[in-house]
């Protein structure tokens, strides 16, 4: 019997496999298709990302650094409040291949990760839990002493045990422009109700546009007008749901969910690619698959974890459906350089930012 099957080979269940298998455990990971297709997340992403894949991997992996962020308050070619560092902000990164890298990652550590498996059920039982799968050969069972529920926003573990869906789903929308652009800033427009749309420009890989909006509203039409906005000719596109806000619980008898499953995201981003793997990390230290109860120990450690910034991440927010004037008030108070972490509002309060303000 396994001690895990991870269902999902995004990043929270490839770096929860690879976590779990150094530590000794047998692990069996499943994805639905191909690893990293069909992409539905955006490649900007914070500095803290090359902690989690192996060295050798940063050169295939980067498409460009970004320098800082102008925010608009209106469409393309609207004013702009820049806020930047000296230095590397973020990266845009091969957001399929992180996926890959990840998953050989967590293959090399000694988990056995297969693409085209569907799971269809998932059952708990008092001693295991009992996995069925479409696969390559047909159905497929599995038994784990647990299941890891790592498959996304519409998560078949979380539906199959009956665990809370996450507080909140934004739809968000991406394309793309294969035309080179190696500029160093991203462009973050605060025109949509409750959320924002983006500009980030991917170096040879051409420009990644994309916006999220709440379930109903015209999530194609937004983008499309963005799109105008800028003359872009997108090639590709995609789209998907976007969770915002975990629920109460998410473990169950011998289950428990990681990523955009539990809803581990950035409030005021969505992105969910370094939340998720901090989880996973918790998760692999805390959790025995031979004692359940030790999932008390994950469903607390990760709250622990990232509680503030989640929280500060909720009133970041909130300030973009701030009227108008108090908004430009301030952009212009605070743009210029800037000491914060993108993936931790909570750096907000930081001497970093204290010294970058007072200057």
């Amino acid at each position: 019997m396994r001690d895990f099957v991870v269902v999902g080979a995004g990043p929270a269940g490839s770096r929860f496999a690879r976590s779990a298998a150094e530590r000794g455990r047998d692990v069996l990971v499943l994805e639905q298709g191909e690893i990293g297709r069909p992409l539905a997340c955006s490649g900007h992403v914070s500095l803290d990302v090359w902690e989690y894949v192996p060295e050798e991997a940063r050169e295939r992996l980067l498409q460009n650094e970004i320098f800082g962020a102008r925010f608009h308050l209106d469409g393309p070619g609207s004013r702009a409040y820049p806020f930047y560092k000296e230095t590397p902000v973020s990266n845009a990164i091969d957001r399929v291949e992180l996926d890959r890298t990840l998953a050989r990652a967590a293959s090399d550590a000694g988990a056995d990760v297969r693409d085209g498996h569907t799971v269809t059920t998932v059952e708990e039982r008092s001693d295991r839990v009992d996995v069925t799968a479409r696969g390559p050969d047909g159905v497929e069972r599995f038994e784990a002493r647990m299941v890891v529920g790592a498959d996304g926003p519409r998560s078949r573990v979380r539906d199959e045990l009956g665990l809370p869906d996450p507080d909140e789903f934004l739809h968000g929308v991406l394309g793309f422009d294969p035309g080179a652009d190696h500029e160093d800033f991203v462009d973050v427009h605060l025109t949509v109700p409750g959320f924002f749309a983006w500009r980030i420009p991917r170096g040879e890989a051409g420009v990644e546009y994309g916006l999220a909006v709440r379930p109903g509203d015209d999530a194609p039409g937004r983008f499309d007008d963005l799109c105008a906005g800028y003359g872009a000719e997108i090639d590709e596109r995609c789209s998907g749901f976007i969770p915002v806000g975990p629920p109460d619980t998410v473990t169950g008898r011998r289950s428990f969910l990681v990523g955009d499953a539990a809803g581990q995201t950035k409030p005021f981003t969505g992105g969910g690619i370094l939340y998720g793997m901090r989880a996973a990390d918790v998760a692999a230290r805390t959790v025995d698959p031979r004692a359940p109860a030790t999932l008390d120990a994950y469903e607390r450690g990760w709250r622990e974890e990232l509680a503030r910034d989640v929280a500060l991440g909720h009133l970041v927010r909130r300030a973009y459906s701030l009227p108008r004037p108090v908004k430009r008030l301030g952009l212009r108070a605070f743009s210029g350089e800037i000491g914060v972490h993108m993936d931790r509002p909570s750096t907000l309060f930081s001497r970093e930012q204290l010294r970058a303000f007072l200057r």
